[in-house]
């Protein structure tokens, strides 16, 4: 069970001796009976639970937010918070506008925010993540306003407005359905009309059952999709984006604007599995034709071609047969390979148990890809490569990093 912070607490962190317990606290373990009494000892019993998630979180966040060294957070608010590259991102496509954080939490799209636009304002209904946003911002360097404030009763005027509504009930169970959202995904775009939106979703939402939203972007960091976001009112004249994060800065773009005409053909060289963020944005065929590649079957988003895409994981096929596992098993045995990735999409296969099956014994490493093609179930046994970004710059759109889905 997390913990639960008071604005007891809060006061107390943010105090001369509470960083004082924080920093003397910070190789304690809450989980080591050992330490939780030498954090009572140190802290007292008031405070000594606050310090020890405090301690743990801050670990946990690195993971997620740049130089979160000194932040506040609950257990939820940072599972839910943005991670600092994705915020970042989202900031830059609002710079210049005025801006309100309607769900700002302890704010890590808040301090972004506060980075690329001119007027920022933060609210939340939960006091105590605001107590914790205000600390954060401070920490950062940034000073946005904050206020107490329901999301669904406005108390601005005309700044575009971003909101991350909560997709966990009560009892912490993910929930999908915009009506058990807190807010309501439909009420909270009621409550702000003619504004600029941009609402955070979950990837696998059904994007179809929010029809006021002019552009959904799928975005991706380091080869793991993150969000997906809703866009109202930027006019960029696409509906469907795919944007491609790298924690070292570099990213790209792809939208439904660019052409998409390539065809179904046998494989090439090469195989390639486009980054999840084009995979669910349903680009992958603007991917292709980005790249030169073409499609192995119009319905798999395995693609195929002579030269893979600069900056990204793809598979030399080596070998190309009908899957059945007994042939499948002679070749891998005939080129040696013991340790062995299996990748499978379009098929009913278990790839721990396939690999169980296999038994893999040699010295040589290999990656094997199960699709269809057609009605035909295919087996692509590869050699994984990394292709070097040649010439790739942060920030082009043309080139980038694009992990398996």
């Amino acid at each position: 069970m997390a913990y639960g912070f008071t604005l007891d607490d809060v006061a107390f962190l943010r105090s001369a001796a509470g960083r004082a317990a924080l920093a003397g606290c910070a190789e304690l373990d809450a989980s080591r009976v050992a330490d939780v009494a030498a954090a009572r000892r140190a802290v007292g019993e008031r405070h000594a639970a606050a310090v020890l998630e405090t301690v743990a979180l801050r670990r946990k966040s690195v993971a997620k937010i740049v130089d979160s060294g000194e932040w506040l957070f609950t257990s939820d608010a940072l599972q839910q918070a943005s991670a600092t590259p994705v915020a970042r991102h989202r900031a830059r496509r609002l710079a210049g506008l005025a801006v309100h954080d309607v769900t700002c939490s302890v704010g890590a799209d808040l301090v972004e925010l506060s980075r690329a636009a001119p007027a920022v304002l933060g609210s939340d209904v939960d006091p105590v993540r605001l107590e914790m946003a205000q600390h954060n911002a401070s920490v950062a360097g940034v000073a946005p306003l904050v206020s107490r404030a329901d999301a669904l009763r406005p108390v601005s005027r005309d700044a575009a407005v971003v909101a991350d509504p909560a997709r966990r009930d009560s009892a912490g169970r993910r929930v999908w359905r915009p009506a058990d959202f807190l807010p309501p995904l439909d009420e909270l775009v009621t409550a702000y009309p003619g504004r600029v939106l941009s609402v955070k979703c979950a990837p696998g939402m059904d994007f179809a059952i929010a029809p006021w939203a002019e552009e959904v972007e799928l975005v991706s960091l380091d080869g793991q999709v993150r969000e997906a976001c809703l866009w109202r009112g930027l006019s960029t004249g696409v509906t469907r984006r795919a944007t491609v994060l790298r924690s070292d800065g570099a990213q790209w773009t792809l939208t439904d604007a660019e052409p998409d005409e390539v065809p179904a053909k046998a494989a090439g060289e090469w195989l390639v599995d486009p980054d999840g963020a084009v995979v669910r944005a349903g680009l992958v065929r603007h991917y292709a034709a980005r790249h030169g590649l073409w499609q192995l079957d119009e319905r798999i988003a395995y693609l195929t071609g002579d030269a893979p895409p600069p900056g990204v994981r793809a598979f030399r096929v080596l070998e190309q047969l009908p899957y059945r596992e007994k042939p499948l098993g002679a070749v891998l045995r005939r080129l040696g390979v013991g340790r062995l990735e299996i990748l499978v999409r379009g098929l009913d296969v278990d790839p721990d148990a396939l690999r169980r099956r296999l038994k893999p014994r040699g010295h040589e490493e290999s990656t094997v890809v199960l699709t269809r093609i057609g009605r035909s179930p295919v087996a692509f046994v590869c050699r994984s490569e990394r292709i070097p970004s040649e010439g790739f710059q942060p920030g082009s759109p043309g080139v980038g990093s694009a992990g398996s889905e």
